[in-house]
């Protein structure tokens, strides 16, 4: 017991002070920009969609209403929707010209749904744009975010900019799963490291991404990633080698997308975690040890366990909640839901594992009717 105490602690020890610093929540979109360009480039915004109906008329109007000094478009692809999204965002538009809505065609094999309505919304964007601004349907823009993006793109010499969308955080099960969502997500990708000119590490957040064009050509375009299911980190990587990417948590950008009940969010969770672990059993097997030990061991051996052990145990708890604490801020919540993340990290095992059953029995990554995990197999 007392050699388990020691290596969770550990654990955290090292988490906490050698991991980049993933838990501060210091990469903000509010950090200092660069002055303003001389010359402000042109930008065409993507935004694939389908069945859409219930978020398009506030995602497509946030991008109206965009105050950008240069040129602007907007390119909906509507992805062979059973509702009225391709409508709502015409009528959202009604009298600007500002927006283009396309016809999806039929999905090709070999193609996520989403990455095959990107590659047609950029091929018919041609060359004019000298950035692609890939945003998602469910998200919605403050109207200076298109020219923050471009500030800090332009004077930082960035070939992607992309921030983390502040998502929706107001159910019960919201509340208690959303902000590990990101904190997660920032410990398998710390910002500042990615932000690292000097790092090989690159990650995205697809819900808003501002991409030079000609880097993305020189990487392959959005063929190079046609079937990966974690399309947004798979492009930073690529993007990584072609320059310097950065990557920050927003409160100008925000999912409007509700998540209600338990079911939903494992549904989120479970759509892409075995794509995380490359379909691997092995890896799926290490993955939810690596969980019990990081995450269940300290509360158990703080309750159960006695002496040195009980010790450790509650030392590597405490930890684990303080580091917590900084995302429970950004998302305005109790700071008690730290003590509650060994519960919380469960459940995002439980999803993990339900996601590797998903993808054996031929649904992994089901997404609107659409099971596409299969293609990263």
């Amino acid at each position: 017991m007392i050699w388990l105490g020691a290596l969770t602690l550990a654990i955290w020890v090292y988490l906490i002070a050698l991991h980049d610093g993933f838990w501060l929540t210091g990469e903000r979109d509010t950090n200092p920009l660069s002055e303003e360009p001389l010359h402000w480039p042109p930008v065409i915004a993507v935004v694939p969609a389908r069945d859409e109906a219930e978020v398009i008329a506030r995602s497509i109007g946030s991008l109206l209403d965009q105050d950008y000094p240069s040129d602007f478009h907007i390119i909906l692809v509507d992805d062979n929707s059973s509702d009225d999204t391709a409508l709502l965002a015409l009528n959202e538009a009604a009298g600007m010209d500002r927006l283009t809505v396309l016809s999806g065609a039929p999905l090709p094999r070999g193609w996520t749904g989403k990455l095959w309505a990107v590659h047609q919304g950029i091929e018919a964007a041609g060359d004019a744009p000298q950035w692609l601004w890939l945003t998602d349907a469910d998200i919605a823009h403050a109207p200076d975010t298109l020219r923050t993006l471009v500030q800090r793109a332009v004077g930082d010499h960035r070939v992607l900019v992309t921030l983390m969308a502040r998502l929706r955080c107001d159910s019960v099960a919201e509340r208690a799963l959303i902000p590990a969502f990101v904190w997660f997500f920032q410990m398998l990708y710390p910002f500042a490291r990615v932000n690292r000119r000097t790092s090989r590490l690159g990650a995205a957040a697809g819900g808003c991404m501002l991409v030079e064009r000609e880097a993305l050509e020189r990487a392959g375009g959005i063929a190079a990633l046609r079937n990966a299911l974690i399309d947004d980190c798979t492009l930073g990587q690529l993007m990584k080698r072609q320059g310097s990417v950065w990557l920050a948590l927003t409160d100008r950008s925000v999912s409007i997308r509700e998540y209600q009940t338990w079911e939903s969010v494992a549904a989120m969770i479970s759509r892409s975690a075995y794509a995380q672990l490359h379909y691997s059993p092995l890896l799926l097997a290490g993955t939810v040890l690596g969980l019990a030990i990081t995450y269940l061991a300290p509360p158990l051996l703080a309750l159960f366990a006695s002496g040195y052990a009980r010790i450790e145990g509650a030392l590597a708890w405490l930890i684990m909640a303080i580091a917590f604490q900084p995302m429970l801020r950004f998302y305005r919540r109790s700071p008690l839901w730290g003590v509650a993340l060994p519960l919380i990290a469960s459940f995002y095992g439980w999803c993990t594992v339900a996601s590797a059953r998903a993808h054996w029995q031929g649904k992994g990554g089901m997404w609107k009717g659409r099971a596409q995990a299969e293609l990263g197999a």
